[in-house]
């Protein structure tokens, strides 16, 4: 057996058509009315072809080969460039874009369902254009109309390519800390001045020009993220020179090696504004909040796709006699056979189809924010949408590291060789726990600064508006109103007892964070359960499994889920100390 990529796209569309029933939902809307089910069918189909038979070759090979660096340039792996102009000549980067200004004008919940492909067959290679979306957004939002009528089309076409400079050396995920200068010039222009690290994309050879984004300080900017402006420096100028810029080298990393993470370096570069002076975070956060959806698609993606080789190579591989099943005739059975992988392989479908369940779902509360009519609607579904993305972020990448470990203990010794596949998946997925916000970032940023400015108001709305969307009568209903009714308690206390110990809502988040995705995904299934219950009586088979997945999931998740909300329970007790380790 080797390692392969097919893409689930009946479990997409499952997703997509009959458990959230989006085409009918997009008939309402004025700007995806003309979109029926059909052409939705055909996009993902040809997004999976793609990423089958174009992406995927690429992901092994590029992992043994990796990026090169030489005097600045970046050299990519063998067949990402000519991938990336096929990319960019199907009109694939700008299928979520406004048709104003050169998009296609297709819901966000396709270009996730896009990303999710390409994430899965090519993970290195999707970090060049998985920013795309967020810049377009930023300078769509943003940009002057100058830098607009310069820079947006090629973004949105993909002609070029784009980054995000935030972090620096020594300042980490804390941008207050940044000292990046930018000169205020005559022109109107400024020059950038400082050093950036871990730059996805900051140099390569897919695209002749790169729009870097750039977080910095004016002269005059307050400290702390109150003075912090966005720029824009091409890597090439309007007038065709090379702008003051350079990568001084990429980083040798534990994954993803075939996406180049450089080191970049600005000597009085050019760039220009974008939004208002010392409101760059509101600008850059435009781009955040998209790549933090990709981020989280990444992780579902990765462990998708484990799962899907380990279920195969269960299946093929014989191993020991299985309790109480298998060929008496044999001298082993297929591992699958066995509780133990059997109870792993269900985990894994589990989280993976219930976190797809989560994350289409909130890409079109996108949608929905930005495109229904309706005012209360919109402002709901920002709501709801600014509330799911840090929680998607971590809970999904989180899963993903740890499903593609699982899928790897599948496959026992082999797994840990290189050429069988799973482990370049663990190594890949690791990195998504981290950028982007690392998880512990995003259960702060859910729980400090989404539940307790407003008493959890938003929060809670959004738990009732899961309560009422699960069938009465469904099987697990009840079982899912209890769930969401426990998170709701805990979150409750948590904002109760904050007031008195300040510390108290950092030191419960990530266990918070934990629960609301569980306690999420236990919704999902049973709305899952009750839209194929009938079909899986009928025999079935794809819908039958639906709903087997479902009382799995209640059977055997809610001890962590318990457990998710014990240990928050336990974060009451403020942590001790940790002195400094002194080796004399």
């Amino acid at each position: 057996m080797s390692w392969e990529y097919r893409a689930p796209v009946r479990e997409m569309r499952y997703v997509i058509e009959e458990l959230l029933g989006l085409p009918a939902q997009w008939a309402q809307l004025n700007a995806f009315a003309e979109l029926d089910a059909d052409t939705a069918v055909q996009v993902i189909e040809e997004a999976a072809k793609f990423a089958v038979e174009v992406v995927a070759p690429l992901n092994g090979p590029g992992d043994l080969e990796g990026c090169s660096w030489r005097d600045g340039a970046v050299g990519t792996p063998k067949g990402f460039r000519a991938a990336y102009q096929a990319f960019v000549a199907a009109g694939w980067p700008a299928l979520a874009c406004d048709p104003a200004v050169g998009g296609q004008g297709l819901p966000q919940v396709l270009n996730a369902a896009l990303y999710e492909m390409l994430s899965a067959a090519n993970h290195a290679w999707t970090m060049y254009p998985g920013l795309l979306h967020g810049a377009y957004e930023c300078l769509h939002r943003h940009a002057s109309p100058e830098l607009q009528q310069r820079y947006l089309g090629p973004v949105v076409s993909g002609e070029w390519l784009s980054t995000m400079c935030l972090t620096e050396a020594h300042a980490g995920s804390d941008l207050g800390l940044l000292r990046t200068r930018a000169q205020p010039q005559p022109d109107g222009s400024v020059r950038l001045t400082g050093q950036k690290i871990f730059i996805s994309g900051g140099e390569h050879d897919l695209t002749d020009n790169i729009v870097h984004l750039v977080l910095a300080r004016l002269p005059d900017a307050p400290p702390g993220t109150k003075g912090i402006s966005l720029f824009l420096a091409p890597k090439i100028l309007p007038d065709g020179t090379r702008n003051a810029l350079r990568c001084d080298g990429i980083e040798k990393k534990m994954g993803i090696k075939g996406s180049a993470t450089c080191v970049m370096a600005f000597e009085g570069a050019t760039g220009w504004i974008v939004g208002e002076p010392h409101r760059g975070l509101a600008a850059m956060f435009a781009m955040m909040n998209s790549a933090r959806l990709h981020v989280a698609l990444q992780g579902l993606a990765l462990a998708d796709n484990a799962h899907r080789n380990a279920l195969r190579y269960a299946h093929e591989r014989l191993q020991s006699r299985a309790p109480q099943r298998g060929d008496t005739a044999a001298p082993a059975d297929p591992i699958v056979l066995h509780p133990a992988v059997r109870r792993s392989l269900l985990r894994q479908r589990v989280l993976v189809e219930g976190g797809r369940m989560l994350a289409y779902a909130a890409a079109h509360l996108l949608d929905l924010a930005e495109h229904a009519e309706d005012g209360a609607l919109r402002r709901s579904a920002q709501d709801d949408a600014a509330l799911l993305t840090p929680v998607l972020k971590a809970f999904l990448t989180d899963n993903g590291f740890a499903l593609a470990s699982d899928a790897l203990q599948v496959f026992g010794g082999h797994g840990y060789t290189h050429d069988w596949g799973v482990e370049q998946c663990v190594r890949d997925a690791r990195i998504a726990m981290v950028y982007e916000g690392t998880n512990q970032i995003q259960a702060i940023d859910l729980v400090v600064r989404k539940v307790l400015p407003d008493g959890g108001a938003k929060c809670f709305a959004l738990l009732q508006r899961q309560r009422a969307a699960l069938p009465p009568q469904a099987r697990h209903a009840a079982a899912a109103q209890d769930w969401l009714a426990r998170l709701e308690s805990a979150l409750r206390d948590t904002v109760a007892a904050a007031a008195g110990d300040a510390e108290l809502p950092y030191r419960v988040a990530d266990d918070l964070l934990r629960a609301c995705g569980l306690a999420l995904v236990a919704a999902a299934w049973a709305r899952a359960d009750a839209v194929s219950a009938e079909r899986a009586a009928a025999g079935d088979a794809f819908h039958r499994a639906k709903c087997e997945s479902a009382a799995h999931c209640f059977a055997q998740l809610e001890p962590e889920f318990a457990q998710a909300l014990a240990q928050a329970r336990a974060g009451r007790t403020p942590f001790a100390a940790i002195e400094a380790f002194d080796a004399a």
